[in-house]
C-alpha cells in the first residue's frame, strides 16, 4: 500500500509538471543547418526527435542526465526532458540501445573528454556573445614545438579587430585556460570568447587585448586510478609549458607588450585552480588574474605568498549562483572551492590591500553560461 501511494503521488507530480510546461518550443541555434530538432521552450525544457527505426531503445542525455523517448510508426523517437535546464551551452548526445552517439541533428564541440554534440539554450543576455554586425577579430590556430615536452603542441590565439590594421600597436595578453576534460578549443567554441570581446570592443567597454588559449594537458583517457598523474600534469608540467613555452612563443611571434603589467592569467574550474597556483608561485609574471569557479585567493594565501599583493593589480573571483548556497560554495572539492564564503573572502583580501572583485552569475551553476558572463565582466576591468 505504501508503494502504491508513492507511485500515485509520482504520477500526479508528472501530470502537474506536464500541465505547467509551455508549448512554445523552438529550434536551437546549435542545430545543424535546416534541422528542426532538438528544440527548447521558454522555460528551458528540451524536446528531441531522432530517426532510428531499428533501435529497441532510444534516449537523449544533457550533461549526463538521461531522458526516455518513445517510438512512432514511422521509426521516429520523440521525447521531452522532465526538467528544465539553465540558459546557455550544454553537453548533449543520444543513446541508441545504451550506446552514446552524437546526434546528427546538432553541431559538434569538444567537452567531457570527447568530441560530442551540444545544445545552446536561448538566454536573456545572449547579446553579450551573439554574432553581431560589428568588427571582428580572428581566432588563429597555432602549432609550435614545446621545449618542455619535446612535442608539437597547439594553441588558439584571438587577435582583436585592429590587430592587422594598426600594425604599429602592441597589445596586452590574457592567457585563458579551460576546465577539466576540455581543451584549447573550449573558450572559443563553447565560451565564445572572441564574440564577447568583439562586442565589448564595439561598445567601447573594454581595452583591446590578445587572448591565448592552450591545452591544460589533461587527458580524459587516463584512468581514475591514475589521478595522481592527471594532477601532476595539470599543476607541475603545464605551468612549465605556459611559462617556458607559451609565453616566450607569444612574445616573439605577436605584437605584445612583454611585461607583467600587460600580462593576465585566468581560467575556469580546473583552469581557475591552475591560475591560482601559477599566479601565487609567480607573482611577478602576471599582474592581473581571474579565477572562475576554481577557488579563491585567501588571506592565508597572502600570508604565505607576500609578493602576490605587492605585484597584483587585479584579482577577479567568480561563481555561478547555483554553486553557492547561503554564502557557502557548494560541491566543495579539495583545493578548489572549500567551505568558504567567496564574497567575504574577497572582501577580506581587499582589506589586505588587493584590488579584488567578486562576481556571481545569476541562476547558473558550474557551466559555460557562468563563465561567459564571468569573462564579459572580467574583460571590462583588464588592462585599464
Amino acid at each position: 500500500m505504501k508503494h502504491l501511494f508513492a507511485a500515485t503521488i509520482a504520477c500526479l507530480s508528472i501530470t502537474n509538471l506536464s500541465a505547467q510546461v509551455k508549448e512554445d518550443f523552438k529550434s536551437l541555434s546549435s542545430n545543424q543547418y535546416g534541422h528542426e530538432y532538438p528544440m527548447a521552450n521558454s522555460q528551458g525544457y528540451v524536446r528531441n526527435k531522432v530517426y532510428a527505426p531499428n533501435a529497441a531503445k532510444v534516449e537523449f542525455q544533457i550533461n549526463g542526465i538521461k531522458f526516455e523517448m518513445k517510438k512512432d510508426n514511422d521509426g521516429n523517437w520523440m521525447g521531452d526532458s522532465t526538467q528544465p535546464f539553465d540558459e546557455g551551452n550544454h553537453y548533449y548526445g543520444i543513446l541508441i540501445d545504451g550506446v552514446e552517439v552524437p546526434d546528427p541533428n546538432s553541431t559538434f564541440i569538444y567537452g567531457s573528454g570527447a568530441e560530442r554534440t551540444q545544445i545552446e539554450l536561448p538566454a536573456h543576455d545572449d547579446w553579450k556573445y551573439a554574432l553581431r554586425d560589428v568588427e571582428h577579430g580572428q581566432v588563429r590556430e597555432i602549432y609550435y614545438q614545446s621545449k618542455v615536452t619535446g612535442q608539437q603542441r597547439r594553441m588558439f590565439v584571438y587577435t582583436p579587430p585592429m590587430y592587422d590594421t594598426d600594425t604599429t600597436r602592441r597589445f596586452p595578453v590574457l592567457y585563458l585556460q579551460h576546465g577539466f576534460t576540455e581543451n584549447e578549443t573550449g573558450w572559443s567554441h563553447q565560451g565564445r570568447c572572441n564574440l564577447i570581446m568583439d562586442n565589448l570592443l564595439a561598445e567601447g567597454k573594454a581595452e583591446p587585448f590578445i587572448i591565448v588559449m592552450e591545452n591544460g594537458e589533461i587527458s580524459h583517457s587516463i584512468q581514475q586510478e591514475e589521478r595522481a598523474k592527471i594532477f601532476d600534469i595539470a599543476f607541475n608540467t603545464f605551468p612549465r609549458i605556459l611559462l617556458e613555452d607559451v609565453i616566450p612563443f607569444v612574445e616573439s611571434h605577436f605584437r605584445v607588450v612583454a611585461d607583467a603589467s600587460h600580462r593576465a592569467l585566468a581560467g575556469l574550474s580546473m583552469g581557475g585552480m591552475q591560475t591560482r597556483v601559477i599566479s601565487l608561485a609567480n607573482p611577478q609574471t602576471f599582474s592581473q588574474i581571474g579565477i572562475f569557479s576554481g577557488g579563491v585567493i585567501s588571506e592565508k594565501d597572502l600570508q604565505d605568498n607576500p609578493d602576490f599583493a605587492k605585484y597584483n593589480k587585479l584579482t577577479f573571483i567568480t561563481f555561478g549562483s547555483r554553486e553557492v548556497q547561503h554564502g557557502k560554495t557548494a560541491n566543495a572539492a579539495p583545493g578548489r572551492m572549500g567551505a568558504t564564503d567567496p564574497d567575504e573572502t574577497v572582501a577580506s583580501i581587499c582589506k589586505a590591500g588587493v584590488n579584488a572583485f567578486y562576481y556571481e552569475s545569476p541562476q547558473t551553476a558550474h557551466e559555460w553560461q557562468t563563465w561567459r558572463r564571468s569573462l564579459y565582466e572580467f574583460a571590462q576591468k583588464l588592462f585599464k
